[in-house]
């Protein structure tokens, strides 16, 4: 069975290492025991030796030898030696081995225990044996006469326990010293096996020689060169791509890298410098290589440095076309987000232009269908090109100016392209001759500018070619390629899309606003009593519901109505329409202002309710009005509103006001009624109506429009009505509207006294004559005595009226302004009717023979009765 985890190199190697360091510790220990019991046997052993042969040759030895009881002398001398000399006997004998001495007495008088024939011979002899004390090591010497025959001998020696007690006492220090020793050995090994096990990763055997077999195949297969550099500057290491790459001798490992033939100045300086570098592009030989270079001694390792070549000829031009085509979808997704902002089909064209230059070409014209600028389907023929947009990197280009209609000759790309609908190449414009036939004049010019390549493109949106899209180049050498006309293609399309969308849209609003300034006043009519000027301005997003209007009204009075519809579109601009024409309708009633109002409110709550039920729509929600009635002869306002904000009033000082109108709901809630408030006006008045859109705006509140407003009418009493139109929008609309705009400035007038006359008719039959007869004469004082018969006759039928069918009071008033104005007023409500009088009736003639003989007449009724009026053209 296998171990799953095999044991690494580093810790094979400390086990191995601590094996043998146990081992030699060992070894030196026991070698220490033996050793340190040899010394103390040879210690014990020379002592022995040196204390028997010191007490031989001892003073008074031979003299107590002679002695009758040598004993007695030599035991306290050998006993005092004894002590003295550390062993633990000492015994002189007799040449028979009978003792003299010894530390115990009971043993003197006994024979001696050991072998003393070698020192009755005269030699020193050592051994151990079994004695009277124990194990015994002793020396036993010869004691000599003064003739050198030997008399006696002496003994000395230890006890074997003694000299094994003195081993046993260093066996700690040897053992503490062994221990110690191991601990070194053991820690220097772990610190080596430690650092072994770092560099090895802890690899076995086996994987450490897969490991650099594995590096040596990478080394030598991998397709990137590979160069160790030592510190001197010698080339420690290349592998087979560094050799091919850098064509290096088979002998250029051990070389210094300045005597490497292949390398040139620059790569040499880098290998040699030992600098950090990363892709730094050097030449070698036709070759293009990215080196990066790093120090080896980063993570331990030797000092030096790697450095790896790769071979970039060819990453480059790849590199180089992927950067053309990040760089062509970049411009495509640029291209759709700059194209197309607005519907506007000049706007367009010209964000196609700039979008393209620089970074597709060097000048970019733009050729569109003289008809899709006014929102109108195109010819089927490149004629009646207009120039759009012009776009370049320079201005003082020969090629056609902005705004030019443009005839382009079959043989051009420009027709042919807007022909076929298929893109059209030309790399050398100076080599075509269907393109300089256009103009050869300009054409050469274009061509000595340093214009030599195009690219036509049509303009194609739902299978109609609206125009051209041309793109020339002339800083590039290089003229258009096929790839070119790929990215020309699908940029023109894009732009295609929003052109064609913004010359719909051109149409529907052109159409839009043409409908909406049909239903507008074209012209005012003549009146003497106002000096009026009027702005409309039509939403950026399209048409809406603004209008407004100015009616005469008999008696030289005139009516100004200012009316929003909510909402934008054809269906507000339609139901404007409705209400313009209600308001004309209602006005020939000569209603009070309020009135008006009311009968507005049933007629848009009226549009709602059949808006809703015909399913068309949310219908109408309402509409605002603003209704007022001027009479120059009194000066008087009469002013109601329904919803709208209030006018301004200028006044002959300069300064302007707000009247405090009474706020009126907006037409179509109905249930509440309207209330009208009277003005007087000094002549000179500046009456200012206006929408909404022109003083609300998102970007501000509506008091500061308000402010501006007056801002921009405070000061100028004297400035006519027109230019007070433009001050005004210009002050509050300095760019287009994002609301439409209806604006009405009217300046008062007065009659002047002497052109009105007033009299009051008894209420008598008889009175009429004398009501012709004054009239008569006041038209002499005008100088309109020619007026006079018609004028008698008018006011005898009006006079008679008013006497046999109303009531008392009767006035009478003849005004003098742009016709002749007589009105017959009593207290009576009820209104004459125009009938057809039979052959045989006395009466019922009358209103008839007035209708025949006044321009116009009619009734309007007064919180007092009624009004009879007839006019008379003037001479």
């Amino acid at each position: 069975m296998t171990d799953k985890h095999p044991r690494s190199v580093a810790g094979q190697v400390f086990a191995l290492q601590v094996a043998v360091v146990v081992l030699l510790v060992a070894t030196t220990v026991l070698a220490l025991v033996l050793q340190s019991r040899l010394d103390s046997s040879r210690e014990a052993k020379n002592r022995s030796i040196a204390v028997a042969e010191t007490f031989a040759h001892s003073p008074g030895v031979l003299a107590a030898l002679k002695t009758p009881d040598p004993s007695k002398v030599l035991q306290p001398l050998t006993e005092a030696g004894r002590k003295a000399a550390g062993v633990d006997f000492i015994v002189v004998m007799d040449t028979k081995g009978i003792r003299y001495t010894h530390p115990k007495p009971d043993r003197i008088g006994k024979r001696f225990v050991g072998t003393i024939e070698p020192s009755l011979a005269g030699h020193v002899y050592t051994e151990s044996v079994h004695g009277p004390l124990g194990h015994e090591v002793q020396a036993t010497v010869p004691i000599f006469d003064n003739k050198g025959k030997v008399v006696a001998l002496v003994s000395a020696g230890l006890k074997v326990k003694n000299v094994t007690s003195v081993v046993n006492r260093q066996l700690p220090i040897i053992f503490g010293a062994g221990a110690a020793a191991l601990a070194l050995a053991t820690g220097g090994t772990a610190l080596v096996a430690r650092r072994l096990r770092r560099q090895t990763h802890r690899l076995g055997p086996a994987e450490m020689t897969r490991m650099y077999e594995h590096h040596d195949a990478v080394l030598h297969s991998v397709r990137e060169g590979v160069l160790i550099v030592g510190t001197e500057g010698q080339l420690l290491l290349a592998n087979d791509e560094a050799r091919r790459l850098l064509e290096l001798p088979p002998d250029a490992e051990g070389r210094h890298i300045s005597e490497l033939p292949s390398l040139d100045p620059p790569t040499v300086e880098l290998l040699t410098s030992g600098r950090v570098a990363t892709d730094e592009v050097h030449l070698a030989g036709e070759r293009l290589l990215a080196v990066n270079q790093r120090p080896t001694d980063r993570h331990g390792g030797p000092k030096g440095t790697v450095a790896t070549l790769r071979d970039s000829t060819e990453l480059r031009a790849l590199y180089g076309r992927a950067e053309i085509a990040r760089e062509r979808l970049k411009l495509l997704y640029d291209a759709g987000l700059g194209i197309g902002t607005t519907l506007d089909v000049v706007r367009t064209a010209e964000e196609l232009a700039k979008v393209a230059v620089p970074r597709f070409a060097d000048f970019v014209t733009v050729d569109l269908a003289d008809p899709v600028l006014r929102g109108e389907e195109p010819a089927g023929t490149a004629t009646d090109m207009r120039r759009t947009a012009v776009h370049g990197i320079r201005n003082d280009h020969p090629l056609y100016e902005l705004d030019r209609l443009i005839d382009f000759l079959p043989s051009t790309p420009q027709a042919r392209g807007f022909g076929s609908g298929r893109p059209e190449l030309v790399p050398d414009l100076s080599a075509t001759p269907g393109w300089r036939a256009q103009d050869p004049e300009r054409t050469q010019m274009i061509v000595e500018y340093g214009i030599h390549s195009l690219i036509t493109v049509p303009l194609q949106a739902r299978g109609v070619i609206l125009g051209v899209a041309n793109f020339w180049r002339s800083e590039k050498p290089q003229p258009f390629e096929e790839d070119d006309l790929s990215l020309a293609v699908e940029l023109v399309a894009r732009a295609a899309v929003s052109i064609d969308n913004a010359r719909r849209y051109t149409r529907e609003h052109t159409l839009a606003v043409a409908l909406q300034r049909s239903l507008l006043p074209r012209a005012l009519p003549e009146q003497s009593a106002l000096e009026v000027a009027h702005r409309y301005l039509p939403a950026l997003s399209g048409v809406s519901g603004d209008w407004f209007d100015v009616i005469p009204l008999p008696g030289s009075r005139v009516a100004l109505v200012v009316g929003d519809v909510v909402g934008h579109g054809l269906h507000a601009a339609a139901t404007m329409g409705r209400l313009r024409t209600a308001v004309h309708n209602f006005s020939t009633l000569d209603l009070p202002p309020d009135e008006i109002l009311s009968h507005l409110d049933d007629l848009v709550g009226r549009i709602d309710q059949e808006e809703v039920e015909a399913a068309a729509g949310a219908g109408v929600t309402g509409a605002t009005c603003l209704y007022a009635i001027y009479d120059p002869v009194s000066r008087h306002c009469a002013m109601a509103r329904a919803g709208h904000p209030v006018p301004a009033l200028v006044h002959p000082d300069g300064s302007v006001s707000f009247p405090d109108l009474p706020a009126g709901p907006p037409l179509g809630l109905g249930g509440m009624p309207f209330e009208t408030a009277e003005l007087e006006l000094a002549e000179g008045t500046q009456l200012v109506l206006y929408t909404d859109g022109l003083i609300e705006d998102r970007t501000r509140d509506i008091d500061v429009g308000i402010e501006l407003l007056r801002q921009a009418l405070a000061s100028h009493p004297d400035r006519p009505p027109e230019e007070s139109c433009q001050a005004v929008l210009n002050e509050l609309l300095p760019g287009r509207p994002k609301d439409d705009v209806a604006l009405l400035i009217a300046r008062t007038r007065a009659i002047p006294p002497d052109h009105v006359a007033n009299w009051d008719v008894p209420f008598d039959p008889a009175a009429v004559a004398g009501m012709r007869a004054a009239v008569a004469e006041k038209l002499d004082d005008w100088g309109l005595s020619e007026l006079a018969f018609a004028m008698e006759l008018l006011l005898s039928e009006l006079i008679t009226n008013a006497l046999r069918y109303g009531s008392a009071p009767v006035t009478v008033r003849l005004l003098r302004d742009r016709t002749l104005t007589c009105e017959v007023s009593d207290g009576s409500s009820t209104s004459p009717h125009l009938r057809y009088a039979a052959t045989m009736d006395e009466g019922g003639r009358g209103l008839f023979l007035v209708a025949q003989m006044a321009e116009r007449w009619g009734t309007r009724y007064t919180p007092q009765g009624k009004v009879i009026w007839a006019e008379l053209l003037l001479p």
